[in-house]
């Protein structure tokens, strides 16, 4: 196949673009050693690519996109995402098109990498085909981005997860979503998710997720300060003049947003010691004082939540106490949480002011920190898949556990 020029647009990362045109990583560097040198891409600069064959169809001339998409029981939005290069051309007679997988493709997949913009993409899906998935927002982050949550079940037990507090966590965020489709899907079939019931889950629960917490942070890991970023200056003398972001966690004002709570936030600020912004660690110059974190700490004021989980990478443990403040429900779930997914419970100390020590003091519930896979951040996306069983695993324990306790009782 000959080789192709395309124009890069602001968003788009060397992994999105091999995804795109269905080619690896290192084929996509190799055609383009220039771009590879840089730390991020620019947008209008222009690259090498050459599509993969994969399922391929050439459309006869005045057959128009939609009959195509119906010809292989696709949508016309799922066949022009496969053809980004001709997406919006309006006649593709005698274009030589790439066939996606038809019919039931899961909805939240990493094409490349996976941020702010796929995750607004993925909730839209996933409400427009599951009846049962609601979503809305808690408030928007430093740069404008709304911070959306999405709902599942209407049982009278409430359960709150989170992802990627920490930027360069992002993987946390789909594997949360993946679960979502996951229940959505077993739910809608009347199927069984593993051995659990989804419609058990349904009637005694009610799973609120907030999938990003920090979305500028996660942009910045994946895409950098390029393309008239308006925190450029700062964020690069934050950063020590250092123009590859893949190591930074905190927001866009280099607030690290577990850091954030007011739970012993002063002891947490003094065992940092770290007083100024940057990529970790720096708690900011008061508790609550980022949008991120205030709309979260208010979002839960408002809910009574039963138990909240914080996803975070990486380490395959679960940290479930805070000063002995924790009820004592929380030891035993928590090892009931490992041996679901494999992880190990670990009580820790010397350390505060995150998301569940503060729910914990505040509420006297259950909260997990849980740190998934191996490695370093950001975690490669050949885990996603196993970290999906594992996470998946240990929430379908949680939303069980209140029907197992209730059963108990009775």
């Amino acid at each position: 196949m000959e080789l192709q020029w395309i124009i890069v647009k602001t968003g788009d990362t060397l992994p999105r673009i091999a995804s795109a045109y269905r080619m690896t990583n290192a084929l996509l560097c190799a055609l383009n050693p220039e771009a590879t040198a840089q730390p991020y891409l620019l947008a209008g600069q222009m690259l090498r690519v050459m599509p993969g064959t994969g399922r391929r169809y050439a459309v006869p001339p005045g057959e128009t996109v939609q009959e195509a998409a119906e010809r292989f029981a696709l949508s016309e939005e799922q066949l022009r995402e496969s053809n980004p290069e001709i997406s919006k051309v309006k006649d593709w007679g005698g274009c030589c098109i790439n066939i996606p997988q038809a019919g039931g493709k899961t909805i939240v997949n990493i094409e490349g990498e996976y941020g702010y913009r796929e995750l607004i993409r993925d909730i839209q899906r996933l409400e427009a085909r599951y009846s049962c998935v609601k979503s809305g927002e808690i408030g928007t982050s430093v740069m404008g981005k709304t911070l959306p949550y999405v709902r599942i079940g209407q049982g009278p037990r409430h359960i709150h997860v989170n992802a990627s507090v920490h930027a360069n966590e992002w993987l946390t965020t789909p594997v949360l979503m993946r679960f979502i489709e996951e229940y959505a899907e077993a739910y809608s079939s009347d199927s069984l998710w593993h051995s659990y019931d989804p419609q058990r889950w349904m009637q005694e629960t009610t799973l609120w997720a907030v999938p990003m917490v920090n979305p500028d942070g996660v942009e910045l890991v994946q895409e950098g300060v390029v393309n008239h970023h308006k925190y450029a200056s700062e964020l690069l003398a934050w950063n020590g003049g250092r123009s590859h972001f893949t190591h930074w966690k905190a927001n866009i004002r280099g607030v690290d947003l577990n850091d954030q709570f007011p739970a012993h936030w002063d002891e947490e600020v003094a065992r940092r010691s770290v007083f100024s912004p940057g990529p970790r660690d720096y708690a900011g110059t008061a508790p609550l004082t980022e949008p991120e974190a205030q709309a979260l700490a208010q979002w839960t004021q408002e809910h009574a939540f039963a138990a909240v989980v914080s996803l975070h990478s990486q380490g395959q443990e679960i940290y479930w106490n805070y000063r002995d403040l924790e009820p004592r429900e929380s030891a035993p779930l928590s090892r009931k949480l490992a041996k679901a997914s494999g992880y190990k419970a670990v009580k820790l100390g010397g350390s505060d002011a995150g998301y569940k020590d503060w729910f914990i003091q505040a509420f006297g519930k259950p909260g997990f920190t849980v740190e998934v896979g191996l490695g370093v951040n950001p975690l490669p996306v050949e885990q996603f898949d196993d970290i999906c069983v594992e996470v998946g695993m240990l929430l379908a324990e949680l939303l069980s556990h209140g029907e197992r306790e209730a059963g108990a009782s009775g």
